[in-house]
């Protein structure tokens, strides 16, 4: 058995792997620590390259593509490790990277998850859209990060050098117990990708856990390797699970109105769309709500269960202000201009 395991999920990565497998194999050189391929079923060469040039890498094959939730599900379950370390194809550790997330979570029992500072692999002075130096909400569930606010990427002058406690960490480079991530049910699969890992972080501290962000470990993520940005898939998907995530974790007394609070700014979100000619993206938040509608009442039941454990829902890392609105209303673009969570610091 490992203490850690570091887990990559490949699907058709061989290019990927090439280009930063041995960055992380070299880096994550660490007493008890092992690095892992699962693959989701691929149909390139990703197995034969692992394979000839990476022999100190195992392997997790599954037998069809499961998407990043599903994929990571079944191949953690072959884990035997107390610390997952959940990393994309396309990130390229640090030295001394994998040491401080290990010492965060060994000398604090009641840290569940922690990530590393994740910035930009092309442009490394600034920081990275997927994570950043940890992840927040809003009062109505819009994610945003240390480092970025919509897409207002900061440069990294070592403002955010102070280790934190914050609301969610990235997907791209997460490190969690693996008895906790089991005894919550994993990611959930409905989420297929995106936002998945958020609300992997809401149900933990709903629970009373806490979620770090580490500043002395850094890693470097291309991003946009899946799918871009503005992909109307992801649009798509970003709509939809944001729904999801606020009817499986809000409180009580919070739920009904924030949703509708929610759909009325998708609606706008909708309309701005259609005014400015992306139609494949007003018709992506149209599917998302369809979706959404259809599928609430499993949602409410994942809630239902949920809020079994739940032991707390107020938590001083959600944003107490639309972020929608001091983003292009009042024009503040970066984290420290956010009074409330700088206070935090």
């Amino acid at each position: 058995m490992s203490k850690t395991a570091i887990v990559i999920l490949n699907w058709n990565g061989e290019k990927l792997l090439q280009k930063f497998l041995p960055q992380v194999v070299e880096n994550s050189a660490y007493p008890g620590v092992e690095v892992i391929v699962a693959d989701n079923a691929s149909s390139d060469q990703s197995l034969q390259l692992i394979k000839r040039d990476f022999p100190t890498v195992k392997t997790i094959v599954l037998d069809k593509n499961y998407g990043f939730t599903g994929g990571y599900n079944r191949a953690l379950k072959q884990v035997d490790a107390d610390y997952l370390v959940l990393l994309n194809s396309d990130v390229a550790p640090a030295k001394n990277w994998i040491e401080p997330l290990i010492k965060e979570m060994d000398e604090n029992p009641q840290t569940a998850v922690c990530v590393p500072k994740i910035k930009s692999y092309r442009k490394p002075e600034l920081f990275e859209y997927a994570g950043a130096a940890g992840g927040y909400i809003d009062r109505y569930g819009y994610p945003f990060c240390k480092g970025r606010i919509f897409n207002e990427v900061e440069e990294d002058n070592g403002q955010y050098n102070q280790s934190a406690d914050i609301f969610w960490a990235s997907g791209a480079a997460m490190m969690i117990r693996k008895e906790l991530y089991f005894n919550l049910g994993g990611l959930d699969e409905d989420f297929f990708a995106h936002m998945e890992e958020i609300d992997l972080c809401w149900r933990l501290k709903n629970r009373g856990w806490n979620i770090r962000y580490v500043a002395n470990s850094e890693v470097f993520h291309l991003g946009g390797a899946t799918l871009d940005y503005n992909n109307p898939r992801k649009v798509y998907l970003n709509f939809r699970n944001n729904l999801y995530l606020l009817t499986k974790n809000l409180s009580p007394n919070q739920l009904f109105i924030k949703l509708l609070q929610r759909l009325l700014l998708d609606g706008i979100a909708a309309a701005k769309f259609l005014i400015s000619g992306e139609f494949r993206n007003f018709y992506s938040v149209l599917m998302a709500h369809f979706v959404f509608y259809s599928n609430f009442r499993i949602m409410y039941h994942k809630r239902k269960e949920n809020q079994k454990l739940a032991t707390i829902y107020n938590h001083k890392e959600i944003y107490p202000h639309s972020i929608v609105a001091q983003f292009f209303m009042h024009k503040k673009h970066q984290f420290s201009d956010l009074a409330e969570l700088n206070k935090l610091d």
